[in-house]
């Protein structure tokens, strides 16, 4: 019996451990160094045609200044599209960006 609970207790701690490290959240400080304010910001898997909820809510992000961005990936997924919308709703899109390697991304007029 006690083989049976141990094999069962290692196999329900592998699964633990597996579904830990399916989930991860990614951190990075997005600059805005635009000339204008970012007031939406989604992202989405390259895989997906979707956008995801808006990151930022109701907060904005002004010219200049910098806010840390969390996005919860299923832990393989690192690629992923990128929608910002400007305070004059212009809107800028970055295709494929591995969010796994950013500390920071920086958005200027020029993209």
């Amino acid at each position: 019996m006690k083989c049976v609970t141990a094999a069962l207790l290692a196999a329900g701690l592998a699964l633990g451990l597996s579904a830990a490290a399916q989930a991860a959240d990614v951190k990075f400080d997005l600059v805005n160094n635009s000339a204008r304010a970012i007031t939406n910001f989604y992202t989405s898997p390259t895989d997906t045609t979707n956008w995801e909820e808006d990151v930022l809510g109701e907060d904005t992000v002004a010219p200049g200044a910098t806010d840390t961005i969390t996005i919860s990936t299923d832990g393989d997924q690192c690629s992923y599209d990128m929608r910002f919308i400007m305070e004059d709703k212009a809107e800028l899109i970055e295709k494929a960006v591995n969010v796994c390697q950013l500390s920071s991304y920086t958005l200027t007029d020029a993209k």
